[in-house]
């Protein structure tokens, strides 16, 4: 592709609801949803990790599943539901397993943190107390390079004591 025409892609309108809030934005189909998330709606809860939906730093809920949204292109979630850490609790609050993480101090350099969350609250919405294998293996596909992995076990196990 010459530069010419990647600098003149289609760019398309596209409606989806975001944190609650429907919301509407115009980009290239192929966006991956979290260029859309941070750089056009302002949402910088999910981060770039690997940008192959591997490391699980920009996982978010789409329909309630868990979703790599650095590997997700826009045209797919048009019309669907988009939850960030932003949106997890209402207002100020925090959600169960956000307060867990900071009661448990399971965020050490905190960038895998967010994914982490997404992936403890599908699970504790799926199984409100689930034992720890249920919590490993929700938690398998985030990476963290800290070492700080059994900390956020303990984590989401706490908020499902809650």
């Amino acid at each position: 592709m010459s530069e010419r025409e990647g600098s003149q892609r289609e760019r398309t309108q596209f409606a989806l609801t975001v944190n609650g809030e429907r919301r509407e934005v115009e980009a290239d189909p192929d966006t991956p949803l979290l260029y859309v998330l941070r750089n056009d709606l302002g949402l910088m809860g999910a981060r770039f990790g690997c940008g192959l939906g591997i490391c699980g730093a920009c996982f978010v809920h789409v329909d309630g599943a868990v979703v790599a949204s650095c590997d997700t292109p826009l045209w797919s979630v048009e019309g669907r539901t988009v939850v960030t850490v932003e949106g997890l609790a209402p207002g100020d609050a925090l959600h169960p397993v956000q307060q867990a993480v900071l009661d448990e101090q399971a965020a050490q350099c905190a960038y895998c943190v967010t994914g982490v969350i997404m992936s403890g609250a599908a699970l504790l919405a799926r199984t409100p107390k689930p034992d720890e294998a249920a919590v490993v293996g929700a938690l398998e596909r985030n990476l963290c390079r800290c070492g700080a992995h059994g900390r956020m076990v303990r984590a989401v196990l706490r908020a499902g004591d809650g």
